[in-house]
Protein backbone atom coordinates (compact mmCIF):
# COMPACT_ATOMS: atom_id res chain seq x y z
CA UNK A 1 0.00 0.00 0.00
CA UNK A 2 1.37 3.50 -1.26
CA UNK A 3 0.93 6.07 2.09
CA UNK A 4 -0.01 9.25 1.66
CA UNK A 5 2.71 11.99 0.81
CA UNK A 6 2.67 14.80 3.35
CA UNK A 7 3.67 18.27 2.46
CA UNK A 8 6.98 19.57 4.90
CA UNK A 9 5.71 21.59 8.24
CA UNK A 10 7.21 24.69 6.36
CA UNK A 11 6.33 25.52 2.98
CA UNK A 12 9.55 26.74 0.40
CA UNK A 13 9.37 30.34 -0.60
CA UNK A 14 8.08 31.11 -3.75
CA UNK A 15 10.92 33.07 -5.03
CA UNK A 16 13.64 30.34 -3.39
CA UNK A 17 11.71 27.16 -5.14
CA UNK A 18 11.94 29.37 -8.72
CA UNK A 19 15.83 30.02 -8.43
CA UNK A 20 16.59 26.73 -7.36
CA UNK A 21 14.67 25.09 -10.91
CA UNK A 22 16.37 27.92 -12.98
CA UNK A 23 19.50 27.64 -11.68
CA UNK A 24 22.04 25.87 -14.38
CA UNK A 25 18.75 26.22 -16.98
CA UNK A 26 19.86 27.16 -20.67
CA UNK A 27 17.38 27.90 -23.79
CA UNK A 28 16.82 24.81 -26.17
CA UNK A 29 19.30 24.99 -29.37
CA UNK A 30 17.20 26.57 -31.98
CA UNK A 31 15.47 24.82 -34.82
CA UNK A 32 14.13 25.75 -38.07
CA UNK A 33 10.60 25.83 -39.08
CA UNK A 34 8.79 26.63 -42.18
CA UNK A 35 6.61 29.64 -41.76
CA UNK A 36 3.24 27.45 -41.43
CA UNK A 37 4.49 25.33 -38.77
CA UNK A 38 6.47 28.68 -37.00
CA UNK A 39 3.33 30.52 -35.42
CA UNK A 40 4.01 31.11 -31.67
CA UNK A 41 7.05 29.95 -31.45
CA UNK A 42 10.07 31.88 -29.89
CA UNK A 43 12.53 33.63 -32.46
CA UNK A 44 16.08 32.75 -32.34
CA UNK A 45 18.81 34.76 -34.19
CA UNK A 46 17.70 34.97 -37.95
CA UNK A 47 19.35 36.44 -40.81
CA UNK A 48 18.80 39.77 -42.32
CA UNK A 49 16.11 40.34 -45.06
CA UNK A 50 16.22 41.33 -48.32
CA UNK A 51 14.82 44.57 -49.65
CA UNK A 52 10.77 44.42 -50.12
CA UNK A 53 9.50 45.11 -52.63
CA UNK A 54 13.25 43.91 -54.28
CA UNK A 55 12.39 47.10 -57.23
CA UNK A 56 10.00 49.79 -57.76
CA UNK A 57 6.50 48.35 -58.48
CA UNK A 58 3.47 50.26 -59.72
CA UNK A 59 0.77 50.66 -57.19
CA UNK A 60 -2.35 51.02 -59.70
CA UNK A 61 -2.86 50.34 -63.60
CA UNK A 62 -1.51 52.92 -65.50
CA UNK A 63 0.86 54.26 -67.79
CA UNK A 64 4.82 54.05 -67.03
CA UNK A 65 6.61 57.39 -67.16
CA UNK A 66 9.66 59.43 -66.45
CA UNK A 67 7.92 62.59 -64.23
CA UNK A 68 10.47 65.65 -65.35
CA UNK A 69 9.08 64.39 -69.42
CA UNK A 70 5.73 65.48 -68.36
CA UNK A 71 6.81 68.88 -67.18
CA UNK A 72 3.86 71.47 -68.59
CA UNK A 73 1.24 68.78 -69.98
CA UNK A 74 -1.73 69.67 -69.32
CA UNK A 75 -5.11 69.43 -71.19
CA UNK A 76 -4.95 72.94 -72.92
CA UNK A 77 -0.82 71.98 -73.20
CA UNK A 78 -0.86 68.76 -74.31
CA UNK A 79 2.28 67.15 -74.46
CA UNK A 80 2.83 65.08 -77.61
CA UNK A 81 5.18 61.80 -77.96
CA UNK A 82 6.84 59.65 -80.24
CA UNK A 83 6.07 56.28 -78.49
CA UNK A 84 3.25 54.70 -76.60
CA UNK A 85 3.81 54.90 -73.01
CA UNK A 86 4.23 51.53 -71.74
CA UNK A 87 0.97 50.00 -69.73
CA UNK A 88 1.62 48.34 -66.25
CA UNK A 89 -0.68 46.83 -63.84
CA UNK A 90 -1.02 46.84 -60.18
CA UNK A 91 2.21 44.91 -58.75
CA UNK A 92 3.93 44.84 -61.83
CA UNK A 93 7.65 46.38 -61.95
CA UNK A 94 8.62 49.73 -63.09
CA UNK A 95 10.16 49.85 -66.69
CA UNK A 96 13.57 50.86 -66.89
CA UNK A 97 13.81 55.06 -66.78
CA UNK A 98 10.31 55.38 -65.47
CA UNK A 99 9.60 57.00 -62.32
CA UNK A 100 5.78 57.79 -61.96
CA UNK A 101 2.55 55.86 -63.17
CA UNK A 102 -0.02 58.07 -64.79
CA UNK A 103 -4.06 57.47 -65.20
CA UNK A 104 -5.07 55.82 -67.89
CA UNK A 105 -7.41 58.92 -68.85
CA UNK A 106 -3.90 61.03 -69.09
CA UNK A 107 -2.51 59.98 -72.45
CA UNK A 108 -4.60 60.56 -75.53
CA UNK A 109 -4.11 57.69 -78.00
CA UNK A 110 -6.87 59.24 -80.21
CA UNK A 111 -4.57 60.98 -83.10
CA UNK A 112 -1.66 60.23 -84.73
CA UNK A 113 0.66 60.36 -81.94
CA UNK A 114 0.01 59.81 -77.79
CA UNK A 115 0.00 63.28 -76.25
CA UNK A 116 -0.18 63.19 -72.38
CA UNK A 117 -2.65 65.36 -70.51
CA UNK A 118 -1.36 65.53 -67.05
CA UNK A 119 2.10 66.62 -65.40
CA UNK A 120 3.45 63.75 -62.49
CA UNK A 121 5.92 64.14 -59.97
CA UNK A 122 8.36 61.39 -59.17
CA UNK A 123 6.95 58.23 -57.14
CA UNK A 124 3.70 58.92 -58.06
CA UNK A 125 1.64 55.71 -58.30
CA UNK A 126 4.88 53.87 -57.43
CA UNK A 127 6.17 51.87 -54.57
CA UNK A 128 9.74 52.47 -53.99
CA UNK A 129 12.25 49.22 -53.71
CA UNK A 130 12.55 48.53 -49.85
CA UNK A 131 9.65 50.95 -48.94
CA UNK A 132 7.92 47.73 -47.27
CA UNK A 133 10.71 45.60 -45.67
CA UNK A 134 14.04 48.00 -45.39
CA UNK A 135 17.51 45.54 -46.47
CA UNK A 136 19.11 44.74 -43.20
CA UNK A 137 16.26 44.21 -41.02
CA UNK A 138 15.33 41.21 -38.87
CA UNK A 139 11.78 39.60 -39.66
CA UNK A 140 11.74 39.69 -35.75
CA UNK A 141 13.78 40.46 -32.42
CA UNK A 142 15.57 37.38 -31.35
CA UNK A 143 13.48 36.18 -27.95
CA UNK A 144 10.17 37.64 -29.21
CA UNK A 145 7.40 35.36 -30.14
CA UNK A 146 6.34 35.04 -33.63
CA UNK A 147 3.15 36.28 -34.47
CA UNK A 148 1.06 36.72 -37.76
CA UNK A 149 2.63 40.31 -38.44
CA UNK A 150 6.59 38.79 -38.19
CA UNK A 151 5.34 35.77 -40.67
CA UNK A 152 4.30 38.21 -43.07
CA UNK A 153 7.74 39.72 -43.25
CA UNK A 154 9.53 36.12 -43.63
CA UNK A 155 7.04 35.37 -46.40
CA UNK A 156 7.31 39.01 -48.14
CA UNK A 157 11.11 38.15 -48.05
CA UNK A 158 10.89 35.08 -49.11
CA UNK A 159 12.12 32.93 -46.62
CA UNK A 160 11.53 29.25 -46.29
CA UNK A 161 12.74 28.33 -42.69
CA UNK A 162 13.16 30.24 -39.92
CA UNK A 163 15.17 29.91 -36.86
CA UNK A 164 13.52 29.55 -34.02
CA UNK A 165 12.98 27.92 -30.17
CA UNK A 166 10.27 25.53 -29.27
CA UNK A 167 11.02 23.48 -26.35
CA UNK A 168 9.70 20.15 -26.06
CA UNK A 169 6.73 19.65 -23.10
CA UNK A 170 5.32 16.31 -21.94
CA UNK A 171 1.87 16.56 -20.10
CA UNK A 172 1.11 13.72 -17.61
CA UNK A 173 -2.49 13.97 -16.65
CA UNK A 174 -2.62 11.85 -13.51
CA UNK A 175 -6.89 11.01 -13.08
CA UNK A 176 -9.58 12.98 -13.85
CA UNK A 177 -7.73 16.31 -14.25
CA UNK A 178 -8.61 16.27 -17.85
CA UNK A 179 -10.08 19.56 -17.85
CA UNK A 180 -6.71 21.40 -16.14
CA UNK A 181 -4.58 19.64 -18.63
CA UNK A 182 -6.19 20.88 -21.70
CA UNK A 183 -6.02 23.93 -20.00
CA UNK A 184 -2.43 23.57 -19.52
CA UNK A 185 -1.67 22.19 -22.99
CA UNK A 186 -3.45 24.78 -24.50
CA UNK A 187 -1.75 27.79 -22.52
CA UNK A 188 1.84 26.36 -23.31
CA UNK A 189 1.36 26.11 -27.10
CA UNK A 190 0.49 29.83 -27.17
CA UNK A 191 3.46 30.26 -24.83
CA UNK A 192 5.67 28.08 -28.10
CA UNK A 193 5.71 24.64 -26.62
CA UNK A 194 5.75 21.64 -28.78
CA UNK A 195 3.21 19.64 -26.37
CA UNK A 196 2.90 16.04 -25.99
CA UNK A 197 0.03 14.28 -23.67
CA UNK A 198 -0.05 11.42 -21.91
CA UNK A 199 -1.98 9.54 -19.09
CA UNK A 200 -1.27 7.64 -15.83
CA UNK A 201 -3.28 6.04 -13.10
CA UNK A 202 -2.45 7.90 -9.50
CA UNK A 203 -0.27 4.80 -8.83
CA UNK A 204 3.28 5.30 -8.20
CA UNK A 205 4.70 2.89 -10.53
CA UNK A 206 1.75 4.13 -13.40
CA UNK A 207 2.91 7.50 -13.24
CA UNK A 208 7.33 7.10 -12.67
CA UNK A 209 6.44 4.88 -16.28
CA UNK A 210 5.15 8.42 -17.21
CA UNK A 211 7.79 10.25 -16.25
CA UNK A 212 9.69 9.85 -19.63
CA UNK A 213 12.07 12.17 -20.50
CA UNK A 214 13.84 11.45 -23.70
CA UNK A 215 12.86 13.28 -26.19
CA UNK A 216 11.24 16.64 -23.69
CA UNK A 217 12.71 19.19 -22.01
CA UNK A 218 10.26 19.96 -19.52
CA UNK A 219 7.57 17.62 -17.74
CA UNK A 220 4.41 18.39 -16.56
CA UNK A 221 2.59 16.56 -14.24
CA UNK A 222 -0.96 17.37 -13.37
CA UNK A 223 -2.47 16.23 -10.39
CA UNK A 224 -1.43 13.52 -7.20
CA UNK A 225 0.29 16.40 -5.50
CA UNK A 226 -1.98 16.87 -2.70
CA UNK A 227 -2.37 14.78 0.58
CA UNK A 228 -4.53 12.39 -0.05
CA UNK A 229 -4.18 8.29 -0.18
CA UNK A 230 -3.99 8.23 -3.88
CA UNK A 231 -1.75 11.36 -4.18
CA UNK A 232 1.50 9.75 -5.86
CA UNK A 233 2.80 11.93 -8.47
CA UNK A 234 5.62 13.36 -5.85
CA UNK A 235 6.45 9.85 -4.37
CA UNK A 236 7.16 9.25 -8.40
CA UNK A 237 9.13 11.72 -8.92
CA UNK A 238 11.46 11.44 -5.92
CA UNK A 239 12.13 7.97 -6.67
CA UNK A 240 13.17 8.67 -10.36
CA UNK A 241 15.37 12.08 -9.67
CA UNK A 242 15.42 14.57 -7.06
CA UNK A 243 12.84 16.12 -5.26
CA UNK A 244 14.26 20.29 -5.03
CA UNK A 245 10.63 21.30 -2.80
CA UNK A 246 7.01 20.16 -1.92
CA UNK A 247 4.85 22.47 -0.76
CA UNK A 248 5.31 26.24 -1.96
CA UNK A 249 4.11 29.56 -0.22
CA UNK A 250 1.45 29.96 -3.12
CA UNK A 251 -1.95 30.77 -2.84
CA UNK A 252 -3.22 28.83 -4.88
CA UNK A 253 -1.67 26.06 -5.61
CA UNK A 254 0.71 25.00 -2.66
CA UNK A 255 0.72 21.49 -2.71
CA UNK A 256 2.59 21.81 -5.82
CA UNK A 257 5.94 20.25 -6.38
CA UNK A 258 9.28 20.82 -8.30
CA UNK A 259 12.22 18.78 -9.05
CA UNK A 260 14.63 17.44 -12.10
CA UNK A 261 15.13 14.22 -13.71
CA UNK A 262 18.28 13.84 -15.14
CA UNK A 263 18.51 17.46 -16.56
CA UNK A 264 14.98 17.94 -16.99
CA UNK A 265 12.97 19.73 -14.67
CA UNK A 266 9.58 18.22 -13.62
CA UNK A 267 6.93 20.36 -12.09
CA UNK A 268 4.52 18.76 -10.61
CA UNK A 269 0.82 20.40 -10.62
CA UNK A 270 -1.93 20.32 -8.40
CA UNK A 271 -5.51 19.10 -9.99
CA UNK A 272 -7.29 21.47 -9.62
CA UNK A 273 -7.73 24.14 -12.64
CA UNK A 274 -7.32 27.13 -10.88
CA UNK A 275 -4.58 26.04 -8.60
CA UNK A 276 -2.87 24.60 -11.65
CA UNK A 277 -3.50 27.91 -13.02
CA UNK A 278 -1.52 29.87 -10.45
CA UNK A 279 1.25 27.68 -10.30
CA UNK A 280 1.90 27.47 -14.10
CA UNK A 281 2.23 31.08 -14.02
CA UNK A 282 4.31 31.10 -10.88
CA UNK A 283 6.87 28.78 -11.85
CA UNK A 284 6.30 26.42 -14.83
CA UNK A 285 5.73 29.27 -17.50
CA UNK A 286 9.47 31.05 -16.22
CA UNK A 287 10.72 27.62 -16.50
CA UNK A 288 9.48 27.29 -20.32
CA UNK A 289 10.35 31.12 -20.59
CA UNK A 290 14.24 30.12 -19.63
CA UNK A 291 13.90 27.09 -22.01
CA UNK A 292 12.83 29.16 -24.74
CA UNK A 293 15.00 31.65 -24.93
CA UNK A 294 11.91 34.28 -24.61
CA UNK A 295 12.16 38.15 -23.35
CA UNK A 296 10.91 38.96 -19.99
CA UNK A 297 6.93 39.36 -20.74
CA UNK A 298 5.15 42.29 -21.16
CA UNK A 299 3.37 43.44 -17.77
CA UNK A 300 1.16 46.64 -17.45
CA UNK A 301 1.73 49.39 -15.32
CA UNK A 302 -1.21 50.74 -13.68
CA UNK A 303 -2.71 51.83 -9.92
CA UNK A 304 -5.24 49.48 -7.96
CA UNK A 305 -9.02 50.72 -7.87
CA UNK A 306 -8.86 49.39 -4.08
CA UNK A 307 -6.27 48.24 -1.76
CA UNK A 308 -5.12 44.28 -2.31
CA UNK A 309 -5.02 42.43 1.52
CA UNK A 310 -2.56 39.60 1.56
CA UNK A 311 -1.28 37.38 4.48
CA UNK A 312 2.56 37.71 5.47
CA UNK A 313 4.49 34.51 4.14
CA UNK A 314 2.66 33.47 1.14
CA UNK A 315 2.40 34.60 -2.44
CA UNK A 316 -0.97 35.10 -3.75
CA UNK A 317 -2.21 35.17 -7.16
CA UNK A 318 -4.57 38.13 -7.77
CA UNK A 319 -6.36 38.25 -10.98
CA UNK A 320 -7.11 41.81 -12.43
CA UNK A 321 -9.39 43.61 -14.71
CA UNK A 322 -8.45 47.24 -16.53
CA UNK A 323 -11.32 50.05 -15.86
CA UNK A 324 -10.83 53.62 -16.60
CA UNK A 325 -7.43 53.09 -16.26
CA UNK A 326 -6.95 51.24 -12.98
CA UNK A 327 -6.33 47.70 -12.38
CA UNK A 328 -9.57 46.39 -10.68
CA UNK A 329 -9.41 43.42 -8.21
CA UNK A 330 -11.70 39.83 -9.85
CA UNK A 331 -10.07 37.44 -7.76
CA UNK A 332 -7.45 37.26 -5.21
CA UNK A 333 -6.46 33.22 -3.77
CA UNK A 334 -9.42 31.80 -4.49
CA UNK A 335 -9.68 31.82 -8.25
CA UNK A 336 -13.28 31.15 -10.14
CA UNK A 337 -13.29 29.38 -13.23
CA UNK A 338 -14.96 32.69 -14.81
CA UNK A 339 -12.49 34.89 -12.81
CA UNK A 340 -9.59 32.91 -14.98
CA UNK A 341 -11.68 33.88 -18.24
CA UNK A 342 -12.14 37.36 -17.71
CA UNK A 343 -8.91 38.07 -16.20
CA UNK A 344 -6.72 40.82 -18.56
CA UNK A 345 -3.99 40.92 -16.19
CA UNK A 346 -2.23 38.79 -13.60
CA UNK A 347 0.02 39.75 -10.47
CA UNK A 348 1.68 37.49 -8.03
CA UNK A 349 1.78 39.53 -4.41
CA UNK A 350 4.84 38.06 -3.01
CA UNK A 351 5.12 36.53 0.43
CA UNK A 352 7.38 39.63 2.20
CA UNK A 353 4.32 41.76 1.31
CA UNK A 354 1.17 42.41 3.15
CA UNK A 355 -0.33 43.62 0.47
CA UNK A 356 -0.95 46.93 -1.70
CA UNK A 357 -2.68 50.18 -0.73
CA UNK A 358 -5.79 51.65 -3.13
CA UNK A 359 -3.50 53.44 -5.71
CA UNK A 360 -0.51 51.74 -6.01
CA UNK A 361 1.25 51.52 -9.38
CA UNK A 362 1.29 48.09 -9.86
CA UNK A 363 3.19 45.47 -12.83
CA UNK A 364 0.73 43.09 -13.85
CA UNK A 365 1.20 40.42 -16.59
CA UNK A 366 -0.71 41.11 -19.50
CA UNK A 367 -2.67 37.84 -20.25
CA UNK A 368 -3.94 39.10 -23.87
CA UNK A 369 -1.03 39.35 -25.14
Amino acid sequence: MVSAQRLPASLTALDVALAAVLRDLVPVQPIELPPADALRSIAAEMPALRAYPPHDVAVNDGWAMRANDLVGASSYAPLAVTELPVWVVAGAAMPGGTDCVVDADAVDTSGPFPQVLAEAIPGQGVRRAGSDVAAGRAVIAAGEPLLPRGLLLARAAGLELLRVRRPRLRIVNIANGELTAQLIADTARLAGAEVTCTAATPDVTAIASELDTAGCDLVITIGGTGVGHTDAAVNALATLGTLIAHGIALQPGRTMAVGRIDATSVVALPGAPDQAFAAWWAIALPLLDRLSGRQPRRTLALPLERKIASGVGIAEVVLLTRQQGYWAVLAIGDLSLEAIARAEGLLIVPGAAEGFAAGTLVDAYMLRE
